[in-house]
């Protein structure tokens, strides 16, 4: 049997506009809007090419067994690019504040792009939640 990760939640405070932010500024592709039952509603979204979408909810409750998440403390969700230096240039012509390609080196973070898995660039959404932007040598259906 197969465990596929397909969907991950993103805390928000403001559905309309984190939806605005990664339809129109990440360019991710909306999936879903919809009410799912009386003031419960679920946006999700897709990043371009990727198997795995995210997901904004407004109104409803935690799964039984699981805790809320707080708007801002999601860190570390990470996308992967063939082309960082194109896709940084795309995340700022859209109007998203993305910081400078960086890599790992003997120092720690150094800016510019490092080897093969080794360039990586970091963005946030309106409410602070953190995404991590790193370079693949190829796209996942070649590796």
């Amino acid at each position: 049997m197969n465990w596929t990760l397909e969907v991950v939640p993103v805390p928000v405070t403001d559905i309309d506009r984190a939806k605005e932010f990664y339809a129109e500024k990440a360019g991710f592709k909306v999936d879903l809007d919809s009410e799912v039952a009386p003031g419960m509603r679920i946006v999700q979204l897709t990043p371009p090419g990727s198997r795995c979408s995210i997901a904004m909810l407004q109104g409803m409750p935690a799964a039984p067994g699981t805790k809320e998440t707080a708007p801002g403390t999601l860190h570390g969700l990470q996308l992967c690019v063939t082309d960082i230096e194109a896709a940084r240039a795309e995340l700022a012509a859209r109007g998203v504040d993305v910081s400078p390609v960086r890599h790992v080196g003997e120092s720690g973070w150094e800016d510019g792009k490092g080897g093969t898995w080794n360039s990586f660039m970091t963005f946030h959404d309106p409410d602070g939640n953190g995404w991590v932007v790193q370079e693949a040598p190829s796209g996942l259906s070649e590796r």
